[in-house]
Formats: structure tokens, sequence, C-alpha cells
């Protein structure tokens, strides 16, 4: 069940990246080439890595993938705190954009616990 509720949060957010492509363009630091195409891989990242995780054959994968995955965004995640007033997220309080910074340690430790990985 764990496995299934992890793979399908995964799941989701990948598929959103094709639903709303620009939404997650939006949240890419200008630095960075090829804004669309980079939402879309990392969209279908997400889904191969929620996919993973739904069997425990595939769970070793599932964390190594997930894990390199969650670090891979996270520069995005900071740049969007250091530049609250930019684009998609000038609405959403500069706090909120700080304090979601630690949740990324924990969809780690998260993706760990569920795919069998130690601590």
């Amino acid at each position: 069940m764990r496995r299934r509720v992890l793979g399908a949060v995964f799941v989701g957010a990948g598929a959103l990246h094709f639903v709303r492509p620009k939404m997650y363009e939006a949240i890419m630091p200008p630095y960075l080439p090829a804004h669309r195409e980079l939402v879309l891989v990392s969209g279908a990242a997400e889904i191969v890595g929620g996919a993973a995780a739904m069997s425990p054959r595939w769970n070793g994968f599932a964390r190594w993938w997930l894990t390199a995955l969650l670090l891979a965004v996270f520069p995005a995640n900071v740049h969007m705190s250091l530049h609250p007033g930019d684009r998609a997220w000038k609405r959403v309080p500069p706090w909120a954009l700080w304090a979601r910074l630690p949740f990324q340690a924990g969809f780690i430790a998260w993706v760990w616990r569920v795919t069998g990985g130690r601590r």
C-alpha cells in the first residue's frame, strides 16, 4: 500500500508536467536552457520513478532514481526562494518558499523508507 501511494504521488506529479507545462516552465531558473524540454523530461522521470516504486522488484532502482530526481530539481526550489517576486510564484509569501525547502529532504526520506533503503 505504501509503495502504491508513493508511486501514485510521483506519477501524478509527473503527469502534471504534461498537463500544465507552463506552470513548471515558470519555475525554471533562467540559467537553464530548453525549459519546455526539461519540464517534459523531469515529468517523464517522475512517472518512471513512481511506476518503479510500485513494484518491489524495482525498489532499488526507484530509490536511487527518485533521490537523484529530487536532488536535481532542488536548485529550482532554491531559485524560487531567492527570487520571490518572479513569475508564477509571486503570489506565494516568501516565507512559504523558504519553508518548502526542507520538504525535499522529507520526500527523500519517504522514498528511502518506502523502498527499503537504510537511513
